[in-house]
């Protein structure tokens, strides 16, 4: 009798206990979610131990405890939290859930990854629609990877195809581009950012991926034995001997690497397949473009020793390359180094295109304004000049005059080595004058070009200053419209204004060189005179007052005598063209 009363005290007191215990740790629950709720991580770990020690623990207390201790970047003790809940509770997705935050902190990805995956499942079979819905604020792994992938292939395709990893001194390509950014701590966690907010994912991505894969391109002057893609491709940079070109490349790589925070890099002697003819084409088209949109482009001054005065970087053998002029055009960034790796007069600014002292040096050597070398927009506007700024320039292929200012001008055309430098810049000039109607590339002085007489052959053509038409006054200009009035009829004035307001633009068709003009039909020619080598001939024709023309060229009829009878070609087969006879002067033009 008395066993049976002790035991029935003892189970008595154990239930009380247990109430006293359970009533007793809610107001920890209570004042842990509290301190939880305001961040206090470290008040609602206390709490939250003392309820787990009254033996009251539920999935949900140390669920809390969990992310109180996320909070606190206790990693290890919030990961055994969340295993707690998975045992309690393993067909809840709140345990998987408190398990990836853990991890997710402590960068094990993959398996954060394993554990975001679980807890999608277990949203997806849960037995409350509730719950269920909750599943549709996550995007799956596999989805957002998907969408990551997307944007990589078209960040990609605006870049070069290899490119130099500065950290390991490998030169990769695109797929080996892609691996590596897989491997590093910015995708993955754009991966999992992008699983939890799908509603972020296109911005973030697109910001993560063009950041990542930034890159920095040298401008250089080639010298000696540089190193080629089958130099280096699959040999780690910093450990080939150091000896010609190598050096430079591997102080390039090295400056890159300690003093940027990129970790790309690009070198045009050893970042292309000098052999593979597509790629070359395709690299050299969109090279302006890739200086453009580089994060810094580093000069590299090998000629100018250290501690050089202002004027050194005009005098650089540098300064006299063709492919220079799109490589410090292009660039949003640059900065100078001479020739022991050092910064050019000093000049630390993260910048030298804020450098005044720079910029106004490269004016003064180049002639190019200072607002096109800091802010430079590509395109066909002042082609006259821009032909100017390169007429001094010289390329160790001769085509690549021509090449090198494709970019300047915003044109794509095809790469044709061994056409010769004629051709190649004959195809420049015509690709000009045909998509802007700009006729001020025909403006030079030398030898007509093989290609078309009315172009040139070489590019030093255009070194003398652009022909300047003399600009009339105010007062001039209102002289000269006074004293057409009344001397044509309105009729004939509206006339004109039509025929001038739908000429056509110039252009090239077969290599030759269309203009706009005027065409009166002919109605006689007679010589006039033939003083010294230069005959003079008068000209009637349709609509146009009586011509006298000066040339060196002899239009007689065949029959040769000054003064005939011979009939006159039909006035529908011979034309007097107004502005379209080279070397012709006029006067009486109406």
């Amino acid at each position: 009798m008395m066993g049976t009363i002790d035991e029935n005290t003892k189970a008595s007191c154990l239930d009380w206990s247990n109430a006293f215990a359970q009533e007793y740790s809610m107001s920890y629950v209570v004042n842990g979610d509290a301190a939880l709720t305001a961040n206090n991580y470290d008040r609602a770990i206390e709490l939250y131990s003392v309820a787990i020690d009254l033996n009251s623990a539920t999935d949900t207390i140390f669920a809390n405890c969990s992310k109180a201790r996320s909070g606190k970047l206790l990693w290890e003790d919030a990961l055994l939290d969340a295993q707690k809940v998975i045992e309690l509770n393993p067909s809840s997705h709140v345990g998987y859930e408190a398990k990836h935050a853990a991890l997710y902190g402590a960068q094990h990805y993959d398996e954060a990854i394993e554990a975001f995956q679980m807890m999608l499942s277990k949203l997806e079979s849960a037995p409350n629609m509730q719950i269920r819905k909750l599943r549709d604020q996550y995007v799956s792994p596999s989805k957002a990877a998907g969408d990551i992938r997307k944007v990589i292939d078209v960040k990609l395709n605006t870049t070069p195809l290899r490119l130099l990893n500065v950290v390991t001194g490998l030169l990769c390509d695109r797929e080996a581009q892609i691996s590596t950014f897989k491997k590093s701590t910015e995708y993955n966690e754009l991966l999992l950012s992008t699983i939890k907010h799908p509603d972020l994912r296109t911005e973030c991505i697109v910001e993560t991926v063009a950041t990542y894969f930034r890159c920095v391109m040298l401008s250089h002057r080639w010298e000696g034995t540089e190193p080629l893609l089958q130099d280096i491709k699959d040999k780690v940079v910093y450990e080939l001997e150091a000896a010609g070109g190598l050096v430079k490349l591997q102080s390039f790589c090295d400056i890159v690497r300690s003093k940027t925070k990129y970790r790309w890099a690009w070198v045009d002697s050893c970042c292309i397949d000098q052999h593979n003819n597509v790629e070359l084409q395709k690299s050299l088209n969109s090279m302006f473009a890739w200086y453009h949109d580089s994060a810094l482009t580093v000069v590299y001054l090998s000629d100018v020793p250290p501690l050089s005065k202002p004027g050194a970087l005009a005098q650089s053998a540098w300064n006299t390359r063709g492919w220079t002029v799109p490589e410090f055009l292009a660039p949003k960034v640059i900065l100078f180094y001479q020739q022991d790796w050092t910064l050019y007069l000093d000049e630390d600014s993260p910048d030298h295109k804020n450098s005044y002292k720079i910029m106004n040096e490269l004016h003064d050597a180049t002639g190019i304004a200072a607002r096109a070398l800091v802010a430079f927009q590509p395109g066909m506007k002042d082609a006259r000049e821009k032909l100017q700024w390169a007429s001094t320039r010289v390329t160790t292929v001769p085509e690549d005059i021509a090449y090198s200012l494709f970019g300047v001008f915003g044109v794509h055309l095809p790469i044709l080595y061994g056409e010769n430098q004629q051709n190649a810049l004959g195809r420049l000039l015509q690709e000009i004058v045909a998509q802007s109607g700009d006729i001020t590339a025909l403006d030079w002085v030398g030898k007509s070009s093989d290609f078309n007489s009315c172009l040139p052959t070489d590019i030093i053509s255009y070194e003398a200053p652009p022909c300047k038409l003399p600009s009339l006054s105010e007062d001039e200009i209102q002289s000269s419209v006074s004293s057409l009035r009344g001397a044509v009829t309105l009729e004939s004035a509206s006339r004109l204004y039509q025929i001038l307001d739908y000429l056509g633009t110039p252009r090239f068709a077969h290599h030759r060189l269309h203009l706009p003009c005027i065409v009166f039909p002919v109605t006689a020619i007679a010589i006039s005179s033939t003083i010294q080598t230069k005959p003079t001939f008068n000209v009637q024709s349709i609509r146009c007052l009586a011509t006298v023309i000066h040339t060196n060229t002899d239009i007689r009829c065949h029959c040769q005598m000054d003064h005939c009878n011979c009939p006159l070609p039909t006035a529908s087969s011979v034309h007097a063209v107004a502005g379209g006879l080279k070397g012709l002067t006029g006067a009486n033009h109406p």
